[in-house]
């Protein structure tokens, strides 16, 4: 029986994650920080079928204890302050954690000295300005958040433990994806709770920054699969994950209203300049040619699905 280690294992990606591997028989650890008050929204229903165990991508010493408690085959390291619009307020927290954290659990796996192979969860927006769309594993990096540069330091740190030390680690560049486990400070979450209120008569607007921005979404349990199909490779490679479509925040909000009967949404979203980014992303979209050719990797999900299952949850959700 294969194990596997998952940082980050209380997020959209990691609850994913652990439900997929547990369905191919895994033994599954969850790494989680210690607080007096476990957030397991999104894996209250793995307890007792996974291993919560205790680690902080900020201190070197938790992860070599978690690796002697959990000696994985596979390390996914999903751990990060993952808020980009957050990145700006906590830069140097960002860094430390998106960035350094993904480095000391390499040099804690270089030192354990058993072969581990290793994810590192990189990001679209590590493109940032886009300089060529679609993106490719070959485009240039030029990002546009504090964010997207500390998934930068820990991209190239992942390839450089690969080459320098002959390390079995990959980076899955997934542009966005969701799911009805979204935390709730994400724009795309915002919106559907948004809609679900106003549906039920909690509310009568959301407010949103920029409505023009684009988005290559694709859904996150189609995501995760690709995530694992990388480590099973016979050599470690990165590969940009992605639909290879772009929707606007407006298109999001069409299909949001939607799937409550509104055709006409404009009296029900309020633009604020609070949720404007210093450095705004026009435009974010990928080209996943390379997986579906090796990984024979494909998005199952239509957009229209993905929004509307976010949808029909969140209403499910406040008329509990």
């Amino acid at each position: 029986m294969k194990r596997a280690l998952i940082t980050g294992i209380n997020g959209m990606d990691g609850s994913h994650l652990a439900d997929l591997l547990l369905t191919k028989g895994y033994e599954v650890y969850g790494m989680e920080r210690r607080s007096s008050s476990k957030n397991r929204t999104n894996t209250g229903h793995l307890e007792g079928r996974v291993t919560f165990v205790n680690g902080d991508l900020t201190d070197q010493n938790s992860l070599v204890r978690v690796l002697r408690e959990s000696d994985p085959d596979e390390v996914y390291n999903l751990g990060a302050q993952s808020f980009v619009g957050e990145s700006w307020n906590t830069p140097e927290q960002t860094g430390d954690v998106t960035g350094m954290g993904c480095l000391r659990m390499l040099e804690a796996i270089r030192e354990y000295g058993k072969d581990v192979k290793f994810y590192q969860a990189s990001t679209s927006e590590m493109f940032g300005k886009m300089v060529e769309n679609p993106a490719n594993e070959n485009t240039p990096f030029y990002p546009r958040s504090p964010y997207g540069v500390a998934k930068l330091y820990a991209h190239w740190m992942t390839k450089n433990y690969r080459e320098s030390y002959d390390m079995f680690n990959v980076s899955g560049i997934l542009f966005n994806h969701e799911s009805e486990r979204r935390g709730i400070e994400f724009v795309t979450r915002k919106i559907t709770d948004g809609v679900a209120k106003i549906y039920l008569g909690y509310e009568d607007h959301i407010r949103l920054g920029n409505l023009d921005s684009r988005r290559d979404w694709g859904y996150s349990p189609d995501y995760v699969e690709c995530m694992w199909l990388m480590l099973q490779q016979d050599k470690p490679e990165d590969f940009v994950i992605a639909t290879g479509k772009s929707h606007s925040i407006r298109d999001f909000l069409d299909v949001a209203f939607n799937c409550v009967g509104i055709d006409d949404w404009s009296n029900y979203v309020v633009q604020d300049e609070r949720y404007m980014r210093p450095a705004e992303i026009d435009v974010l979209c990928g080209d996943s040619t390379k997986a579906r050719e090796i990984l024979d990797w494909y998005p199952k999900t239509a957009f229209q699905e993905m929004v509307s299952r976010m949808v029909k949850k969140d209403v499910g959700l406040l008329s509990d």
